[in-house]
């Protein structure tokens, strides 16, 4: 629903019956309640009636024609309708993320938190602009940073409004999940999921199912995730939600997939990619090309499976996804492996390929976890994502006969981490605060579990000791694996290396 907080008085009968056909999770309906109140009314009516109409059409899958009624909106408001622009461009940011289009979607929020920076009459939509820019950061893959959103977001949530707690519960979530807080994610996202049924809020309550899903298949957990995947999915097929009935064809796919049931993974993955075509969602269609180049390749179709990477790669690198970039790059590499370790006779040229792919990733994916927060968050990067990279890229260059390669990879892992001294000037003493949790005022209303998700947030976002990005080793007057780096900060556009400069 729009961010425009609720009905007032003098808001149109129209627009209540909009919210209320939202409400049953008649989506469809609202979309058209909403577009007929906006028809002919006059313009403080309109641009909220054309607000609504956005959102409704955003959460059908409609992308584009959800940014073109924002626009609309902006455009006419009138200036006794200033105070709704602040939630028109939260949800156009919505739309906007849902397109693909990060940078845009973060130019709209900043602008937004600007306007609410002096307003405490706004909290609804200070609770939805961080819920958004929290997702920018999650889509970004700013691990640390969507952490420091999702906390903020809480605390705000828990003042202006305890019953959309589920929201930041769920982006905790996501973000404990992604620095491999599994648990403790888990955890966050079944409060999560609590905190919308107790709100009567059933399409929230769906959503965070099929997230939940999502998690546990990650963790391995298959077997627990069929449930809340199928609930899920009954509900968004029913609401004829075509973006999110994709996310669940996506997931059904990749457990038939799992499975060795290649036909019914294909057929699930087709569909999920032919809604996510059809409503604009061009990430979420990239990714679904992946698991297709997957099933291509495991099939014998290798043309096939490398057109569908580079029509992912090309997705992702036109909207600044590096990090997205680097981990197709090393997938593709693995695959190209794969496929060279069958054949009876090595390909020059393939392996070339997944030697170049394969190097140049893992260096990109390792500097990341350089940029993390705390050991505990470096050290699940490394060992669940950085180093199998970072093993593929051993075994493409032993598998090339390039032993200076090895052992510049070598000097590279024994370089170890260095500590970025910059981050420790001008810094206040240490000090232990006389209490470590605030409780809350008596009059304020919270449910318990916002109260511990409060708590576990602190302890999700304690922050460790910073460290420097690897420096650049040099082997007398050649810097080592120079060409990669640059190949690699030119084709992520990402700093994998400091300007420090280590000789051997």
């Amino acid at each position: 629903m729009a961010a425009t907080g609720r009905t007032s008085d003098r808001d149109d009968t129209q627009l209540t019956a909009g919210y209320a056909a939202y409400q049953r999770g008649d989506v469809v309906a609202a979309l058209e309640i909403f577009e007929r109140a906006a028809d002919g009314a006059a313009p403080r009516l309109r641009s909220a009636a054309l607000i609504n109409a956005a959102s409704m059409a955003d959460e059908l899958g409609d992308h584009r024609r959800s940014v073109v009624l924002f626009r609309t909106a902006l455009a006419e408001m009138p200036d006794d309708a200033a105070h709704q622009r602040p939630a028109a461009l939260v949800n156009l940011s919505q739309a906007f993320q849902h397109l693909g289009e990060f940078d845009a979607a973060h130019e709209v929020l900043e602008e937004a938190r600007a306007l609410l920076a002096d307003s405490t009459d706004q909290g609804l939509v200070r609770v939805a602009c961080l819920q958004s820019l929290t997702a920018v950061a999650l889509h970004r893959q700013q691990w640390a940073h969507a952490g420091e959103l999702a906390a903020e977001s809480l605390r705000v949530t828990e003042r202006f409004a305890p019953e959309l707690a589920g929201h930041p519960l769920m982006n905790l979530a996501a973000c404990s999940f992604e620095t491999g807080r599994w648990e403790l994610a888990l955890d966050f996202a079944r409060q999560g999921i609590d905190a919308f049924a107790a709100a009567g809020e059933a399409a929230s309550v769906a959503e965070s199912q099929q997230n939940l899903a999502t998690m546990l298949v990650r963790a391995g957990h298959f077997d627990e995730a069929e449930e809340p995947l199928r609930g899920s999915q009954e509900f968004f097929e029913a609401a004829e939600l075509g973006h999110r009935s994709g996310i669940g064809a996506k997931t059904i796919g990749f457990l038939a997939e799992r499975r060795g049931d290649f036909m019914t993974a294909r057929t699930h993955y087709e569909r999920a990619l032919d809604r996510f075509d059809s409503t604009g969602a061009v990430v979420d269609a990239a990714d679904v090309r992946l698991r297709l180049a997957t099933l291509a390749c495991a099939q014998g179709e290798l043309a096939v499976a490398e057109e569908l990477l580079d029509a992912a790669f090309s997705v992702y690198a036109a909207r600044g996804l590096g990090m997205h970039c680097a981990q197709l790059d090393y997938w593709h590499a693995e695959l190209l492996h794969t496929w060279i370790e069958a054949a009876a006779q090595p390909d020059p040229a393939l392996l070339a390929r997944a030697v170049t792919l394969s190097v140049s990733a893992a260096l990109a994916i390792d500097a990341v976890r350089h940029t993390l927060p705390n050991g505990h968050q470096r050290e699940h990067w490394h060992r669940t994502v950085a180093e199998p990279a970072m093993r593929l890229a051993f075994r493409c260059a032993a598998l090339s006969g390039d032993g200076q390669l090895v052992s510049d990879l070598i000097d590279t892992q024994c370089a170890g981490t260095a500590l970025d001294l910059t981050a420790f000037t001008d810094t206040t003493p240490p000090a232990l605060d006389f209490e470590l949790l605030d409780p809350a005022p008596t009059e304020q209303t919270t449910s318990p579990a916002l109260q511990l998700g409060a708590a576990l947030a602190d302890v999700a976002a304690a922050a460790g000791i910073p460290v420097a990005l690897p420096p650049r080793l040099t082997d007398g007057d050649r810097t080592v694996l120079a060409d990669f780096i640059t190949y690699a900060e030119q084709r992520y556009r990402r700093t994998v290396r400091d300007r420090r400069v280590l000789a051997l």
